[in-house]
């Protein structure tokens, strides 16, 4: 019976690799339909700012309660694979704690500290349930957020709090099968969490207790592959691409707009600051219609957004009642390399006008107030300028009121409808009346 086991989890061990391998290879190509980007500045600057970030969650103490919560959740979630990578190491050899005769006395007061840090990830996921579903958080009710966006982040949530509850579970029939004598049940000393749980299994037979034990290993384990695989398909992929996101940003000033070196160069070249390049050909397109024609950086963004809405709450067009929220802009430009991705980009389909519409990106204010809020360095301005910029020079629809001061701009040098040689009429008009 303990080789169908190991048998049994080997199959489960191989399956998953293989699916997450699949998906990770699917992500991979989706992103690479992205056109070439290059970060600027110092790899140690990077570095640095992938760590205070990603593993830091610095921007994420910006709401202090929320923060320690999410923190908590997080490093819950990474320490308490330790764990897991002893259950797997178990469940290829078919031992038990494997790790417990290696480290002695310190194995109590790991799987203690553990427990401590499940506790932890049980209370927080529990509140943000309750902040997600039922108080009336804004940012969590846009029209955005419904579907399968909101099935996701409670989905998420509660397979943690599974997860959590089966290794307690797991730890607790232990103990009564270590006090019972069972054989092969390592010695591990009070766990002070899964105590707590003792008397929902004690008085049980030594059967029972071994068949709960067996089972809870069982649930968490699984439960691990299942989430490992899922995370993949959910915004929770944020948890592994907030790590190259953060270090491949921009770490130019916030604000600074990036010139559309074609248009750049011509403008040189008319003004003779530049020679032309011989045979340099035309660029094909300016902006973007599709995904194919942002960077890799930018779809790399699509895939690291958490869906958390703190770009959208500060949108000042989004306050004020109109159609654009950075945080869709994100979600649908990883919809559309979803779909893309599966049916090829030749599908009828594109970016611009299919997923996002004209109304929302003509709504930015260029204000870069969604950039500084994202707490994993997302720029969802830079696909909102691609787009529009391809709306502008390749479709030419603009509103008329940005026509008319693009207009005054080429033959005035100013917004505004006034001759240069007019510009200065209001000081004489003021030297007249004295």
């Amino acid at each position: 019976m303990a080789y169908l086991e190991q048998i049994g989890f080997l199959i489960l061990l191989g399956i998953s690799g293989w699916l997450i391998y699949k998906r990770v290879s699917f992500i991979k190509r989706n992103i690479n339909m992205g056109q070439s980007y290059k970060p600027k500045g110092p790899s140690s600057e990077r570095f640095k700012k992938m760590m205070l970030l990603a593993f830091g969650q610095k921007k994420m103490f910006d709401k202090p309660v929320a923060g320690i919560m999410h923190f908590l959740i997080y490093i819950g979630f990474v320490l308490i694979n330790i764990e897991v990578l002893e259950i797997i190491l178990d469940g290829i050899f078919g031992t038990h704690r494997l790790f417990a005769p290696v480290l002695g006395s310190f194995y109590s007061t790991l799987i203690n500290f553990f427990e401590i840090l499940a506790l932890g990830v049980i209370v927080s996921c529990l509140i943000f349930l309750i902040r997600r579903n039922v108080l009336s958080i804004d940012r969590f009710h846009k029209s955005e957020m419904t579907a399968w966006p909101k099935l996701d982040a409670n989905l998420i949530l509660i397979i943690e709090i599974v997860l959590m509850f089966a290794i307690l579970s797991m730890n607790a029939n232990d103990q009564i099968l270590q006090n019972a004598g069972a054989e092969h049940y390592t010695e591990t000393g009070s766990l002070f969490i899964s105590e707590m749980l003792i008397p929902l299994y004690n008085g049980m037979s030594v059967e029972m207790n071994l068949l709960l034990e067996r089972f809870f290993w069982w649930i968490h384990i699984a439960g691990i592959f299942a989430f490992a695989v899922y995370v993949t398909y959910s915004k929770h992929l944020h948890i592994f691409m907030a790590f190259p996101n953060t270090y491949f940003s921009n770490l130019s000033a916030k604000g600074k707009i990036k010139n559309m070196d074609d248009v750049s160069n011509e403008v040189k070249i008319m003004l003779g600051m530049q020679q032309p390049e011989g045979d340099a050909p035309p660029p094909s397109s300016f902006g973007a219609k599709d995904v194919n024609q942002l960077s890799w950086k930018n779809l790399m963004d699509a895939y690291s957004c958490t869906e958390c809405g703190r770009c959208t709450a500060e949108c000042p067009a989004n306050i004020t009642g109109k159609k654009l929220s950075p945080r869709k802009i994100m979600m649908d430009t990883r919809d559309r390399m979803e779909d893309a991705g599966k049916h090829g980009l030749e599908n009828g389909k594109f970016l611009l006008g299919d997923f996002i519409k004209e109304e929302e990106i003509m709504a930015c204010t260029s204000c870069n107030a969604c950039v500084e809020a994202c707490p994993v360095s997302i720029n969802p301005l830079e696909i909102i300028l691609e787009l529009r910029r391809y709306k502008v020079m390749e479709e030419s629809k603009t509103p008329p009121e940005w026509t008319a001061m693009m207009t005054n701009i080429e033959n005035n040098f100013a917004p505004w409808a006034f001759s240069p040689s007019d510009r200065f009429n209001w000081a004489n008009e003021l030297k007249s009346e004295n």
